[in-house]
């Protein structure tokens, strides 16, 4: 049973669709207990890194997050909100991956934000089980999260490589949008179902 962190600053309408079509069972958490009703949790995220994480703190929702063992996985800023610190609002996040949250620069001729289809290179991970080389997967961003070898799982390239997901522990990030990636992008949904605890 997957719980989605209901926080004001996640697209949780085509997310929600996507599981629903994968059948997978969810609801929403919006106080600490409800963290306790769900085997995953998912955080999703939209917008600007800084509002979303001054929504999360909000909710009280940081530290029971922070001390959770289930398997977590945010999205798109849910996956920033991970990181150490954002240039989005020079914004101080959760920290869990140490790891920095940086503007494109398009000085390297790249249009921002980086939109649409771009291909990855998974490691092995449980998390991309299934999923080939150069799969393509759905992004809308103009901050990515910094390329560190300990903590990425998949790589894409927009003018410069970067870490289309990460892990540390239990906790997971991607940044592109598997409700919006077509197959590939249910079947990390489903995955990440999967993964024990």
């Amino acid at each position: 049973m997957i719980g989605i962190v209901n926080y004001g600053a996640g697209n949780i309408f085509s997310l929600t669709s996507a599981l629903d079509r994968l059948a997978l069972p969810y609801g929403m958490v919006n106080t600490e207990a409800d963290l306790d009703k769900y085997t995953h949790i998912i955080i999703p995220g939209v917008g600007h890194a800084g509002a979303a994480m001054k929504k999360l703190e909000q909710t009280g929702l940081v530290r029971p997050i922070k001390a959770l063992k289930k398997p977590v996985l945010g999205i798109c800023v849910g996956m920033q909100l991970l990181t150490e610190h954002s240039e989005e609002g020079d914004a101080v996040l959760m920290d869990i991956v140490p790891v920095k949250t940086r503007l494109f620069n398009k000085d390297q001729g790249i249009k921002i934000p980086h939109m649409g289809w771009n291909n990855i290179s998974p490691k092995n991970n449980l998390l991309f089980e299934g999923v080939e080389e150069g799969t393509q997967f759905y992004f809308v961003h103009s901050y990515f999260i910094e390329y560190n070898a300990t903590f990425d799982i998949a790589t894409a390239n927009y003018g410069m490589p970067f870490s289309a997901a990460v892990q540390k522990d239990n906790f997971y990030g991607v940044q592109f949008h598997p409700e919006k990636s077509g197959a590939a992008g249910e079947r990390l949904l489903k995955n990440f179902s999967n993964l024990k605890q």
